[in-house]
Order: structure tokens, then sequence, then C-alpha cells
């Protein structure tokens, strides 16, 4: 039987202009007993700048196993959560999945609402087929690495990814060595910000130009399929 009432929002917040967020996430920010936040400093600075007063708790990677129990409990005496992350939608690459799967468990509803998620934009400014794709997160760091390049050569869907500034270029020349270097990619940074950045052409020509950069910022990359 469907619970009757709302235990849990995943409420997606701005991942860079503050003002990529919905009337309704506000308002729920504002009524819930409780804000989950994986970091309450950055969450702060959005509640503040919307004068939100509700109370927050760090919930992280770090700590999220020592406490779904606890929080499953207390959703069952009948308060409710947000659930929010640095950037984007809760559980797309960062904290989420074992509180919604424990709150699922326990018969207790949950909500997530639409809203902000950094790949989405980039996929769809890129130019490069959005019809059907692959979405991987952040590529291992190093072991399984390369397996995961040469599985994802082959792919014929458009692929996107995570990366982080210091790997990027890493990343840009192992697309080369395993895609090719005439495939076609798309990289965009600091998306809503004010220095957002997108460059969209063969994977030799955005490597190169990167190379020469001092990369900062969220990065999406997006690569064409194998076709």
């Amino acid at each position: 039987m469907e619970p009757s009432r709302t235990s849990l929002y995943l409420v997606p917040t701005p991942i860079g202009n503050l003002k990529d967020i919905t009337l309704r996430a506000l308002e729920i920010l504002q009524s819930v007993n409780l804000i989950l936040a994986e970091d309450t400093r950055t969450t702060g600075k959005l509640l503040k700048h919307y004068d939100i007063t509700a109370k927050q708790r760090s919930y992280h990677n770090h700590n999220e196993h020592q406490q779904v129990d606890h929080l499953v409990e207390r959703m069952r005496s009948g308060e409710q959560f947000a659930l929010v992350t640095d950037a984007g939608t809760p559980g797309i690459s960062d904290p989420g999945f074992l509180l919604v799967r424990a709150a699922r468990d326990a018969n207790l509803g949950i909500e997530c609402l639409p809203g902000a998620t950094a790949f989405v934009p980039a996929l769809v400014k890129s130019g490069i087929p959005s019809d059907r794709f692959v979405f991987e997160g952040f590529l291992p760091p190093k072991k399984g690495r390369q397996k995961k390049l040469r599985q994802l050569a082959e792919e014929d869907r458009t692929i996107v990814i995570y990366e982080s500034p210091h790997r990027l270029k890493k990343t840009l020349r192992q697309i080369m060595d395993y895609f090719g270097a005439e495939r076609k990619i798309s990289v965009s940074r600091e998306l809503t910000k004010l220095y957002e950045e997108t460059r969209t052409g063969s994977a030799e020509e955005v490597s190169a130009y990167f190379e020469d950069q001092e990369v900062k910022g969220e990065i999406v990359v997006v690569i064409s399929g194998n076709v």
C-alpha cells in the first residue's frame, strides 16, 4: 500500500545561479522539520539568500551509513525531511540512494522535485545527439579506469561523464587514446555561472584548447557515440 504522506523530499538545488530553484522547492525547504545537507555551509548560503530558517543536519558520503536507520525512525514518528546536495539533484553522483532505499523499504512517502542537474544542459547544448545517451558519472580514478574507457569507446549512444578540474586534461588525452582524436566531444564548465564556457569539437581540438588553460569549476564532458 502506498503511503499517504510524504516523509522525504529530494530537493534539487542550483548548480550555480541561485535563481535556478523552483518556488515549490523553496516552500518545502521552509516547511520541513529538517534539511539534510551535504555541506551545511554551502546550503546555508542558499537558505540565507532566500531567508529560510529551517534547521540543517550534515548528511554526506562519509556519514550516511551511520545515520540512515536513525533518520528513518524519525520519519516513522512523523517528521518530514528534505534532502539536498551542494548542487543539483540528490542521488546523481551525490548522496541520496541509501536513504531513499531505506525510506522506500520502510514504506515512507518520497517525492523528488524536478530541477537542476548539471549533465542535462551540457548535453542539450553540446550539439551531440541527445535522443539516446548513457550517463556514467565520474570515471574510476585509478582501478578499472582503462577497462571502463575501453568499454565506452564501443558505446554507440552519446556518453556523458563528470570530471574534476585537476583531472580534465588527463581525461581528454585518454579520450583521444581510446576513442580516437577525431571523436566529437563537448566540454562544459561553470554552467549557469558568470564564466560559463562550452568548447565543442574533435577530441584533439578540445584537448589542445584546455592543455594551455588553468581549468576551474565543475565539468561535464559529452562524447559522441561510436557510429
